[in-house]
């Protein structure tokens, strides 16, 4: 053999492995990547000869297939779409759109995650028509539906958020208003896409998640539970450490005022505890300790429970913010949940999980497993731990504040007879002149906590500025909560 055809032969060799390795890393490191990608036609195409696997909800079908003459061979139907508008969201093949779990579990529905290789092979080999798998969801039907009717029943508008202390899984999850996927789900693209347009137009924003992204919320006094354990937390305070007990605080660097929501004092006295503050929910103590504590305690605490972190349950969640660079009168009313930090629905009920779970935060999921069309299952989600959000005994203590809040605090409104709850409410101000939101968080039962809740109401009720979170939040939570309880 010449030297130029040993150099030759090398160089093919060559060629044939780079081909080779390059084709293998393709097909097997960035298959799930490039079957994901929505450029990815083929994969477009392919999913519709696929029959969709349904969304399950508590064994009910929330979302499915159903065969259709046209080019996209299946339509998307949805069941209770308004109550489960959240949750599902909608697929659309005609307007290449999906949202919700449609979208945050398309390669599962669809069939194609790694998971289903072998289900996929079998329907190849036997000859099957090819199915997506089954999502089933940790959504309790009927405490879903108890928080989607206190909702509407009333006319209002915001979110509620159920969870399961002990494991993180999502109970019920709703925003409201809710619209009908159904019309975003035909294939119809001008019939589609008018809808679209419509909702989007609507009144009150119904495509926006409430509960989990969009715009997020001031916590009002719900933000207290955060504060108060980053004064425990620090070793410099206790539920009997006092404050001054005036009618009202200048806030540092300013004139400006801070009274409580009675224009009173915080009970009787010339000092307040701790525990009186949180459950009487008082500003003006607890905008004294935000002072005292200082920015960087209360966020790295906030951060402890979650905020200023990305999170997907699988949907996608606008973090919560408690954000650096404050002054020391934001600071200040950081101390009942005002100035710019910011709260989403499931973080405030991931607040109150923490807690209830003797200070360890759960990740929060939705999805408990995936079941192929032969019944195998796929995928299995199982809990696991966030972080430590406070030690075992911090918790008991604000859980101590929380239940008396509710049994002779702020917190009445969500009591339940023979079952002891732990809560807090929250009256959060916005513009001058704006209605208030309404918040209400809390757990039960207090010794074996099986339900977390946040519930927000936006627009102060449709009452203006003269409701409150007892009376219009902490009500809805009731119903939810004794809906797991029932159980």
């Amino acid at each position: 053999m010449t030297k130029e055809i040993r150099r030759l032969s090398i160089i093919v060799v060559f060629m044939f492995v780079a081909l080779f390795a390059s084709t293998s890393i393709i097909q097997v490191v960035h298959a799930d990547e490039l079957a994901k990608d929505p450029n990815n036609r083929r994969t477009l195409y392919d999913s519709y000869e696929v029959r969709r696997g349904p969304i399950v909800a508590g064994g009910e079908q929330i979302a499915r297939s159903q065969s259709t003459d046209d080019l996209y061979a299946f339509q998307r139907l949805y069941e209770d779409p308004e109550m489960w508008s959240g949750v599902t969201g909608w697929l659309n093949p005609a307007l290449g759109s999906a949202t919700g779990i449609e979208q945050a579990m398309n390669q599962e529905l669809s069939g194609f995650a790694d998971s289903a290789f072998l289900s996929r092979l079998e329907q190849v080999v036997t000859g099957q028509a090819p199915r997506g798998s089954t999502v089933e969801l940790s959504l309790d039907p009927a405490v879903q539906r108890a928080a989607y009717d206190a909702m509407v029943g009333s006319g209002y508008s915001g979110a509620v958020v159920a969870l399961e202390p002990a494991t993180g899984r999502v109970l019920g999850l709703v925003s409201t208003p809710g619209f009908d996927t159904n019309l975003l789900s035909v294939h119809d693209w001008t019939a589609a896409n008018t809808a679209y347009e419509n909702l989007e137009a609507a009144p009150g924003n119904p495509l926006q998640n409430r509960a989990i992204a969009g715009d997020t919320y001031s916590p009002g006094s719900t933000f207290k539970l955060v504060v108060a354990s980053a004064a425990l937390e620090s070793g410099d305070y206790t539920p009997e450490s006092t404050f001054d007990n005036t009618v009202a605080y200048t806030l540092p660097g300013t004139s400006t005022e801070v009274f409580n929501a009675t224009r009173g004092t915080c009970g009787s006295g010339d000092e307040v505890t701790l525990e009186t503050a949180v459950s009487l929910s008082c500003n003006v103590p607890m905008a004294q300790l935000a002072d005292e504590l200082g920015q960087d305690a209360i966020r790295e605490q906030a951060e402890k429970f979650g905020y200023n972190s990305a999170l997907e349950i699988p949907l996608q969640v606008t973090p919560s913010s408690y954000p650096e660079g404050l002054t020391d009168d934001e600071t200040a009313q950081t101390g009942f949940g005002q100035s710019k930090v910011t709260s989403t629905p499931l973080e405030v009920a991931l607040t109150s999980a923490a807690i209830a779970n003797g200070g360890v935060a759960m990740n929060p999921w939705m999805v408990d497993q995936v079941v192929g069309d032969d019944l195998s299952v796929q995928e299995r989600y199982a809990p696991s731990e966030m972080r430590r959000s406070l030690d075992e005994d911090s918790a008991a203590s604000v859980t101590e504040m929380m239940a008396a809040s509710v049994s002779e605090g702020a917190a009445t409104g969500a009591r339940i007879e023979g079952v002891d709850v732990a809560g807090k409410t929250g009256t959060a101000e916005n513009n001058p002149g704006e209605p208030y939101t309404l918040w209400f968080t809390g757990f039960a039962p207090v010794e074996n906590p099986e339900v977390a809740v946040a519930v927000v109401v936006e627009d102060g009720g449709g009452i203006g500025q003269e409701g409150s979170g007892n009376t219009i939040a902490a009500p809805i939570a009731k119903k939810v909560m004794e809906a797991v309880l029932a159980q």
